[in-house]
């Protein structure tokens, strides 16, 4: 029940901004390769499905963010902003001298489309999987927003540890009743390390890598206007991938909505991909793959024209 792989990954550290970096690269090293960002508590090793059903003479890269993965934990906590100043950081060191070309997940392509509105000239084109942003949030809701992240500052963050890998593979398939075992297999072993040695530890246990203070609350509410503020500054294509059986769409409709979306984004293209969730990467690289190269293709055309 092992993952078969077709492009083996090479690793990289490179410091950003103070803290060590994790990077995943699959194809020859280039100053122009395809950027993937991971999403909420995932990492860049997972990117290995899509990454197989790309073409070879593709470059990809995939950093991990700052407290996941095999990145440096950030002593101060977690803060959004952050995450968009350590890719300005990564697109200067892996694209110096071209737009960068971006796929991004989750909170990967919601920093991703933040920076392409505040840095136009910086992406050539984004494929956004369901980096949707937040529902919006009133200003009523701050003073409990607060209280609770006070209160969970005063509790010790609890490190997530199972038995084994196979333990939390099966977690991973009771939780996305999509993913194949040998996924989830994958998945568990990228996401994880031996537990630190310590009172109750049994052996052959294992312990998620990412830092588990990504758990606190945010105490400073999510505010949209100002997202799409800064979407409606993108000049580059966006392809937006939606998966059919997202959470989202029965959720959080008033987020995943393409009326609302070609209103905010001019140049965009949505696409939804049937019989997948939020994690579309994990479930169907191949048909996600797809699109991507006919975007890319798509996208390289029309510069060519102007």
């Amino acid at each position: 029940m092992t993952q078969q792989i077709r492009r083996v990954p090479r690793y990289e550290e490179l410091t950003v901004r103070g803290l060590s970096h994790r990077l995943t690269w699959w194809g020859e090293r280039t100053e122009t390769p395809i950027v993937l960002l991971h999403g909420f508590l995932d990492c860049g090793a997972t990117w290995q499905f899509l990454a197989d059903e790309l073409p070879d003479d593709w470059s990809l890269v995939a950093p991990d963010w700052r407290g996941f993965g095999h990145s440096a934990w950030a002593p101060g906590g977690y803060w959004f902003p952050d995450y968009l100043a350590d890719l300005e950081v990564l697109l200067g060191f892996l694209s110096p001298d071209s737009p960068a070309r971006i796929v991004g997940h989750s909170m990967g392509a919601n920093v991703a489309q933040l920076y392409g509105g505040i840095r136009p000239a910086r992406l050539a084109w984004l494929a956004n999987l369901e980096g949707l942003g937040l529902p919006r949030t009133a200003p009523q809701e701050a003073p409990a927003r607060y209280a609770r992240w006070l209160d969970q500052l005063r509790q010790s963050p609890r490190v997530n540890r199972y038995a084994s890998v196979a333990q939390l593979a099966e977690v991973l398939r009771l939780r996305n009743r999509r993913l194949t075992p040998e996924r989830a297999e994958f998945i568990a072993r990228a996401w994880t390390r031996p537990a630190a040695r310590g009172t109750g530890e049994r052996a052959g246990e294992i312990e998620l890598l990412f830092d588990p203070r990504h758990r606190l609350v945010n105490p400073i509410l999510y505010r949209r206007d100002e997202a799409e503020a800064s979407w409606a500054r993108i000049q580059a294509p966006v392809l937006l991938c939606t998966g059919e059986e997202s959470e989202y769409r029965s959720t959080q409709p008033e987020i995943a909505s393409a009326e609302a979306w070609r209103a905010w984004i001019p140049n965009l293209r949505i696409v939804t991909l049937p019989g997948v969730g939020h994690m579309m990467h994990h479930e169907d690289a191949a048909t996600l793959a797809r699109h991507i190269v006919e975007f890319d293709r798509d996208s390289l055309a029309t510069a060519e024209r102007r």
